[in-house]
């Protein structure tokens, strides 16, 4: 393994700036000095590159990181530069280094390595200095020019010259020729002139805006390279009007003249830490004949893990058995009426729990049928892109149109959970993870004494539940259910969703698109609840309320109706200054414009003596001074 640096390295870099093929490069060995982060950042680092007689400011690609915070490479370690390009600083006379690809020769030395020059002049600038390494190193380096004899002059029109030079090549072509394809995870904001080629994954609509600095046009696209790295790009009025035709989705482009910008997660799903901008002046071509299909790349998150992402921006992906595939339901669309189909899946994965994905459109209709035909098997399903929501308590995946599934991928992980269900998991009870927020725990109501807090410590810190939920544990008293609230909805028996009075008897349920002569009522209520803190307003749901309450949605109606509002205040009133242990989320929602908190029982239980008090001996004794 090499110990030492190439000599005249950086003259190398300084003289080609921007190679136009990594395979034609000499070996280029470096030392790594002054290596520190950028900001707070864990991914991106900057250093000094060293041959022992000149120094060159650079940043390192982030996949490099690991190998950094393992310890792989350190300060004063030597790399070997597989690609690179040479970018110059804003006011600034000196260039800085770009590294794209580079693989560690040596993880640290124990010394800076010097070499000895010769002592320049005093008041020779660093400027001077670089520019006279770099006319040396031309000079060594340039091969002997044999002068040809000079050819007959031909007169030619300025038309037949450009048609010789550009020739039947197409535009796309001619742009891959004169520059080097970058790969997105190389692309960077200090990256100078960059060339992309990617196809188009996801288009969205062309949107109009009003704000403070007046009314716009503005859409958004994906872009997948062949390594199936992502970005977004976003194009704002003129270039929107211009881009917006020209991009059509599954086409290959090759895209230059764009800016990056740190990614704002409040606007983007894609993982990435950069977002693309395009502007008028931005170059967008179609790369005729290219196809490529870019490589997948999944990140599965366990069914029990769903309950980090409810409300969140954050897509998820999943891997899981298929249990059962429901019939294909039609539900109207409330902004335009327009009806649309839907497809159920229940799916569990070796966590032992299970969850309904809501599959729509083209994957309700063909592979939501491919896999009702085969279900009897068990198929495995990968599934990209769902968005984790909740709904009367529980957690719903439901597909995007960005969303793709596959069935019996051939994958480590279908293998695995095939094989897992075969042998145990078919015949193993398992609970949807919607009534499974609370941990599971050998001692049971245990896991209500995990992230035990008090209600203060939830309403006065308004930052919990931004960016995604948050879960806790309080001991409370129902202190007051107000009588003159919505206190439950009419449910279809069949799916537990909202149905209305159908013309002439029965009840219409949108989602199961059919007549019902019978319904159910279920809970939809807010408490106020109490504890030594203070106190705050829960939404509880039908199966928590039943327990608050002790009697169903039906039972309460019917002394409501049958009994007189007297007995119906007096049952609420029976149900409060009873303690409870719950679970509960944090989120924050919009209401009137205005952003508030919602605090949601996600699970009860009755205050358990014996277990709350060896509870609070624990942390007493936490709490004891040695």
């Amino acid at each position: 393994m090499a110990r030492s640096v190439t000599s005249g390295a950086i003259s190398m870099l300084l003289s080609n700036p921007s190679p136009d093929s990594p395979t034609d490069l000499p070996e280029i060995i470096v030392q790594v000095v002054d290596l520190k982060p950028i900001g707070s950042s864990s991914t991106r680092f900057t250093f000094k590159a060293s041959d022992g007689e000149m120094k060159l400011k650079g940043m390192l690609p982030t996949y490099l990181s690991t190998e950094i915070q393992s310890g792989k490479l350190q300060n004063l370690g030597l790399i070997r530069i597989l690609d690179y390009t040479c970018n110059s600083i804003p006011n600034q006379s000196e260039k800085a280094l770009i590294v794209t690809k580079c693989e560690v020769v040596s993880p640290s030395l124990e010394l800076e390595i010097q070499n000895d020059v010769k002592k320049e002049k005093p008041d020779m600038s660093l400027e001077s200095k670089q520019e006279e390494f770099v006319n040396n190193a031309v000079k060594i380096e340039a091969p002997m020019v044999t002068l040809k004899s000079k050819q007959p002059m031909v007169s030619k029109s300025a038309a037949q010259i450009v048609h010789e030079q550009h020739g039947n090549v197409a535009p796309a072509a001619r742009l891959a020729i004169s520059r080097r394809v970058h790969s997105l995870a190389s692309l960077n904001p200090y990256l100078g002139n960059w060339t992309i080629k990617v196809r188009l994954t996801n288009k969205g609509s062309l949107r109009s805006y009003r704000n403070a600095k007046g009314e716009g046009q503005v859409f958004n696209v994906e872009l997948t390279d062949e390594d199936g790295t992502q970005i977004q790009a976003t194009m704002f009025n003129e270039a929107a009007t211009k881009f917006y035709p020209r991009f059509e989705l599954g086409k290959v482009y090759f895209i230059s003249k764009g800016y990056l910008r740190v990614a704002n997660r409040q606007f983007t799903t894609v993982k990435n830490d950069y977002e693309m901008n395009l502007n008028e002046n931005s170059i967008v071509e179609e790369a005729e004949g290219e196809v490529f299909v870019p490589e997948i790349k999944y990140n599965f998150v366990k069914i029990d893990q769903l309950g980090s992402y409810v409300n969140g921006r954050e897509l998820i992906d999943l891997i899981g058995v298929v249990q059962n595939v429901s019939s294909t339901l039609s539900i109207r669309r409330k902004s335009n009426n327009e009806m649309i189909p839907k497809r159920d899946l229940t799916i569990a994965d070796d966590s032992n729990k299970t969850v309904t994905v809501s599959l729509w459109n083209e994957l309700a209709t063909d592979v939501g049928q491919d896999l009702l035909d085969m279900v009897h098997t068990s198929p495995v399903v990968a599934i990209k892109c769902l968005r984790v929501g909740d709904f009367q308590g529980g957690i719903s995946l439901s597909t995007l149109s960005k969303s793709t599934m596959i069935i019996n991928p051939d994958f480590p992980e279908s293998k695995k959970l095939k094989s897992w269900y075969d042998s145990k998991g078919k015949g193993t009870p398992m609970a949807s993870v919607g009534s499974s927020l609370v941990s599971s725990t050998k001692n049971g109501l245990r896991s209500m004494h995990t992230d035990r807090v008090f209600l203060t410590h939830i309403t006065e810190n308004q930052s919990l539940g931004q960016d995604k939920p948050a879960f806790f544990s309080i001991n409370v008293y129902v202190s007051f259910i107000k009588p003159d609230q919505t206190m439950w909805y009419r449910a279809c028996p069949t799916c537990n969703k909202k149905v209305i009075e159908a013309v002439g008897s029965g009840y219409w349920c949108e989602s199961c698109q059919k007549n019902d002569e019978e319904s159910s009522l279920r809970y939809i209520m807010v408490v106020k609840v109490t504890d030594a803190s203070g106190e705050a307003w829960l939404s509880v749901f039908n199966e928590q309320a039943e327990k608050i309450l002790g009697c169903s949605a039906d039972e309460l109606n019917r002394i409501k109706t049958e009994e007189g509002d007297e007995k119906y205040q007096l049952k609420l009133k029976e149900a409060t200054w009873v303690p409870h242990l719950f679970r509960v989320s944090v989120v924050h929602t919009e209401y009137m414009h205005e952003k508030r908190q919602r605090i949601t029982v996600r699970a009860q239980a009755p205050m358990d003596c014996l277990a709350e008090s060896k509870y609070l001996l624990e942390e007493i004794e936490k709490m004891s001074v040695c």
